[in-house]
């Protein structure tokens, strides 16, 4: 019994916590020009590991296709996870309450983990192609 009363002492503890709670607006800019830098840094790298990779295939380098597959499938991954990372970032900044960012989190947390999965099944439909 002692627990339920503990739970709902802290329920409420953290319902107060949270009303009237708010991010400041120049917080929230300075977030969103740090994700804007951010991206703009990782789109470079990407584009660079994309260009690299081209250049292997097309200087003769014995390259697997199915490596070379699994190579831009992995660089395509992580270049969709961090703009997704960021997306969800710059939302994160922007929410008005830690109610509004407790959602965004749960969301985006659903969202990766499906994505994960999709990505474990494209990497082994490629590790079956190289086995056959």
């Amino acid at each position: 019994m002692s627990r339920l009363v503990r739970t709902e002492t802290l329920t409420g503890e953290i319902a107060l916590a949270t009303q009237g709670f708010e991010i400041p607006t120049e917080l929230r800019e300075f977030a969103d020009k740090s994700v804007e830098q951010a991206r703009t840094a990782f789109g470079s790298f990407f584009s660079g590991a994309l260009k690299t990779s081209e250049q292997l295939q097309s200087t003769g380098v014995n390259v697997q296709s199915t490596v070379h597959a699994a190579i831009l499938k992995g660089i395509d991954h992580a270049q969709s996870n961090a703009n997704a990372t960021f997306d969800f970032t710059q939302k994160l900044f922007r929410a008005r309450d830690l109610r509004e960012a407790f959602e965004l989190q749960s969301e985006y947390v659903k969202s990766q983990f499906a994505t994960l999965q999709s990505q474990v099944k494209e990497y082994g439909a490629l590790a079956q192609k190289t086995a056959h």
